[in-house]
């Protein structure tokens, strides 16, 4: 008989966290019997069409942080009532802090929750930081097991939040399905180098450092996503006069076949989990600049150099891609100058990413989950 397993997230919109779960929906509705529980009817990403889904709610993503924090106990009643899973798999803070409260209540579950970015840089600042802060210093010591998905955040956990019974899976990524998406043509660029990012049009995101670069790069650059920033974003590349230099593209269902015609993967986060869209690029044989954030492009692109290390000034050729410090326009603009010049380096990065991206290969992460679930 199949173990039950429930897995509460938000919704399904364009995110990583998003990504990992309908990855895992799909590798794992065959051994489990799986209910996927949502709190918003968003669901970009394909899934089994014989998966069951309750919706616990139907809210606003743009809610306030006081309603949020009155409705945890309610949604909490609501998923303890409704999931009679042998396991419950939770992603990102609010569901994570509805299923143990949901624990709390008496729900039977094996409560295992997963920590998708850096608490102390997420919810460093403000009132609603502060509760955060304080909602996972009291809760996530209650799960059976909580699963960090890179190393930093893992260590953000146990050093400053004293919690102890952590670890590390990092995000899978189906690269199969990735080469196969990537060799679908979509004309859109032209004999001018070409940088190219992928992500949310946020604050964190940073996009308008690489914007400002442009001013004095002699190449394109294609941004894939979409956000609140959109607006504020289109009129600094207008009043930048870079219209005919930097192109917004949207949020795509297929980014891949858009990265496997670029030059280079541009990525300047503030701070991070773990970034998909870094796997994404090596995965379409792309070099990389990324800033040196928290946490995640370190590990990823110099896997073997303390990760507890951040990059203040000047530039790294690490082994799987260039790394810059934070919002650093000059630096930006040296690593971007040196990508389009060095041809060799170009190809050396290319040449590296079939080894590394190996290391996020679905199957083997898929087996991390496994082993926790049937503990």
């Amino acid at each position: 008989m199949k173990k039950k397993l429930s897995i509460l997230i938000y919704s399904l919109s364009s995110g990583g966290a998003e990504r990992v779960v309908s990855v895992l929906l799909h590798e794992l509705h065959e051994k489990y019997e799986i209910t996927l529980f949502l709190m918003n009817k968003t669901i970009f990403y394909n899934i089994p069409k014989t998966l069951k889904i309750i919706y616990l709610e139907n809210s606003s993503p743009f809610e306030s942080g006081l309603k949020k924090l009155l409705k945890l106990p309610i949604l909490a009643f609501r998923y303890k009532k409704f999931n009679d899973a042998d396991i419950s798999l939770s992603f990102m803070n609010r569901p994570n802090y509805i299923a143990i409260i949901a624990k709390l209540l008496g729900m039977k579950s094996k409560c295992i929750i997963s920590e998708r970015a850096m608490p102390s840089l997420q919810h460093k600042n403000g009132i609603q930081g502060f509760i955060n802060r304080i909602l996972i210093g009291f809760l996530y010591k209650k799960a059976n097991k909580i699963i960090g998905n890179s190393i930093g955040n893992s260590m953000d956990l146990q050093v400053n939040f004293n919690i102890k019974n952590v670890l590390t899976i990092p995000n899978p990524i189906n690269l199969n399905n990735v080469t196969k998406l990537s060799k679908e043509y979509v004309d859109y660029r032209n004999e001018k180098f070409t940088f190219i990012t992928i992500g949310r049009l946020d604050y964190g995101k940073n996009h308008k450092v690489m914007i400002s670069a442009m001013k004095n790069i002699d190449a394109k650059l294609y941004i894939i996503g979409d956000g609140e920033l959109k607006d504020s974003l289109k009129n600094q590349i207008k009043k930048s006069n870079l219209q005919d230099k930097v192109i917004l593209l949207g949020r795509q269902i297929n980014p891949y076949k858009y990265l496997k015609q670029a030059d280079c993967f541009l990525f300047t986060s503030l701070n991070e989990g773990f970034p998909n869209v870094l796997l994404e690029a090596l995965a379409c044989n792309l070099p990389i600049i990324s800033t040196d954030c928290k946490s995640g492009p370190r590990e990823i692109l110099a896997p073997e150099s303390n990760i507890e290390f951040q990059l203040k000034d000047n530039i790294e050729l690490s082994e799987f891609g260039i790394l810059i410090p934070i919002n650093d326009l000059l630096y930006l603009q040296k690593a971007m100058n040196l990508m389009i010049k060095d041809k060799k380096l170009r190809t050396t990065y290319k040449n590296k990413s079939n080894l590394r991206i190996d290391d996020f290969k679905t199957e083997q992460i898929i087996k991390q989950y496994e082993e926790i679930i049937n503990a």
